[in-house]
C-alpha cells in the first residue's frame, strides 16, 4: 500500500470477503486504524452498493458507512482461477475474513482446514448467522430476524405494544464489533506461539450477549422480561420526560445524583420521600415518582435544563434528531466526522495517543484497485489483462 505506515495496526494485512454490515463493519475498524485491506467482492459487488437511497458519486451511503479505508479487487471465487488469484494474495496475509455460509469456503477447498497447513500464520475469521452445527446451524442470518429469535425485540418498543426492532441493527453492528476483538487477540497470541487459528463469532451469540441487564435479570429472577419503553428495568429515574419545549432523558444512576437533581428543579421534599429513599425504593413506586416528575418537567426548557443538570454531575440529555447530534460542537471537537474527498461518515471513537486513526481512503468503487492489487501479487501486466478479459476480475 502507498505512503508511509501509519496506526496501531499498520502492517496488518487483512483479506476480506465478507459483505453487507457485520463483516465490514469489523473490517473497517482494522482499516481505521492502519491495516491494509483488500475487499474482494464477486463480480456483482456487495449488495449493499444498491441499498439505498440516498447515492451520492456512484456510492450508497449504506456501503460507504462501513468500507472506508479499503480498496477492491472484484473476484470470481467461483472460478478456479479466481480462488488461485485468493490463494497467491493470501502467500502475504495475516487475516482471512469470511462470512459466507458454513460450508461455503469448504466446498471450494478454502476452508480453514484446507489452508492451515499451507498458511500456518493465518488468522482465519468466520462470521455466520447460527455457526455450522446445532439445531440453527447452517441457516442464514440477517439482523432483524436474529433480533426477533433471542428476545431483543421483545424487550424493545413501548409498553404492551408487541415486539419491535431495534432502530439501528445492533446484531450486525456488535457482532462486527465481537470479531475484530477476536481478530486482535488472535494477534496476540499469535506473537507466543507463532500459528494462526479460527475464529467463529455468529450472529445469534452476539445478539444474546447484547440482551443486558434482560438476559441477565432474567437468567437470575427467572421472570420473563418485557419492553419498559424509554425506562430501564433496573434505574428509577432513567426515563424520558416531556418538558415545555422538547423531550428529556434523566440516567439517575445512584442516590447522590438523585438529591442534585431534586435540588436543582425544586423537588426537595421528593427527595426526603422515604417511597424514593434509595433505588429500589424508587423502583417500587416508579409510577408515583414518574408522576411528579412528569408533572414539574412540562413546564421547564430541556435545552436550557439539559447544560446545568450536566454541571452539577447529573446525567441528562436532549432529546435530539441525529442530524443535529452529527452536527453538535461536541461531535466536531471529538473529531467524529471523517471527510476524504467528497466522502462523508462517522470516524472511529477509538482515540490513541500516539497512533491515532486516519481517513486516508473514501469507500471503494467496485474494483477500483484491481491493477494495483494484483501487481502487488506479483501478476505481470500481461496477466492482469488476460484475468480481466476472462471474467475472472472486473473493474468496475
Amino acid at each position: 500500500m502507498s505512503g508511509p505506515p501509519f496506526g496501531a495496526l499498520a502492517g496488518l494485512r487483512v483479506i476480506d470477503l465478507t459483505r453487507v454490515l457485520a463483516g465490514p463493519y469489523c473490517t473497517q475498524i482494522l482499516a481505521d486504524h492502519g491495516a491494509e485491506v483488500v475487499k474482494i467482492e464477486p463480480p456483482q459487488g456487495d449488495e449493499t452498493r444498491s441499498w439505498g437511497p440516498p447515492f451520492k458519486e456512484g456510492f450508497s451511503a449504506y456501503f460507504s458507512g462501513a468500507n472506508r479505508n479499503k480498496r477492491s479487487l472484484a473476484l470470481d471465487l467461483g472460478r478456479p482461477e479466481g480462488r488461485e488469484v485468493l490463494l497467491r494474495l493470501l502467500e502475504g496475509a495475516d487475516v482471512l475474513i469470511h462470512n459466507f455460509k458454513p460450508g461455503g469456503m469448504e466446498k471450494w477447498g478454502l476452508g480453514y482446514e484446507a489452508l492451515k497447513d499451507r498458511f500456518p500464520r493465518l488468522i482465519f475469521s468466520h462470521i455466520s448467522g447460527f455457526g455450522a452445527d446445532g439445531p440453527l446451524g447452517g441457516f442464514p442470518g440477517y439482523d432483524a430476524a436474529v433480533q426477533a429469535m433471542t428476545g431483543l425485540m421483545s424487550v424493545n418498543g413501548a409498553p404492551g405494544g408487541g415486539p419491535m426492532r431495534l432502530g439501528s441493527p445492533m446484531t450486525d453492528l456488535g457482532t462486527g464489533l465481537y470479531a475484530a476483538i477476536s481478530i486482535l487477540m488472535a494477534v496476540i497470541e499469535r506473537q507466543r506461539s507463532g500459528l494462526g487459528q479460527k475464529l467463529e463469532t455468529t450472529l445469534y451469540d452476539c445478539a444474546l450477549t447484547l440482551a443486558h441487564p434482560q438476559a441477565a435479570n432474567t437468567l437470575m429472577s427467572g421472570v420473563t422480561p418485557v419492553s419498559t419503553g424509554n425506562g430501564h428495568p433496573n434505574i428509577v429515574p432513567y426515563d424520558l420526560f416531556p418538558t415545555r419545549t422538547r423531550p428529556l432523558y434523566l440516567a439517575i444512576g445512584n442516590n447522590g445524583q438523585f438529591a442534585k437533581f431534586c435540588a436543582m428543579v425544586g423537588l426537595e421534599e421528593a427527595a426526603k420521600d422515604p417511597r424514593f429513599a434509595s433505588n429500589a425504593e424508587r423502583i417500587r413506586n416508579r409510577e408515583a415518582l414518574t408522576e411528579i416528575l412528569r408533572a414539574r418537567l412540562k413546564d421547564l426548557d430541556a435545552d436550557e435544563l439539559e447544560p446545568r443538570l450536566l454541571d452539577e454531575g447529573v446525567p441528562a440529555g436532549v432529546a435530539r434528531n441525529l442530524d443535529e447530534a452529527l452536527e453538535h460542537p461536541h461531535t466536531a471537537h471529538r473529531g467524529m466526522l471523517a471527510e476524504r474527498e467528497g466522502y462523508r461518515g462517522v470516524a472511529t471513537p477509538v482515540k490513541l495517543s500516539r497512533t491515532p486513526s486516519e481517513t486516508r481512503r473514501r469507500p471503494p468503487l467496485l474494483g477500483e484497485q484491481a491493477r494495483e492489487i494484483l501487481a502487488e501479487a506479483g501478476y505481470s501486466i500481461k496477466e492482469v489483462e488476460a484475468l480481466l478479459a476472462e471474467g475472472v476480475v472486473r473493474e468496475g
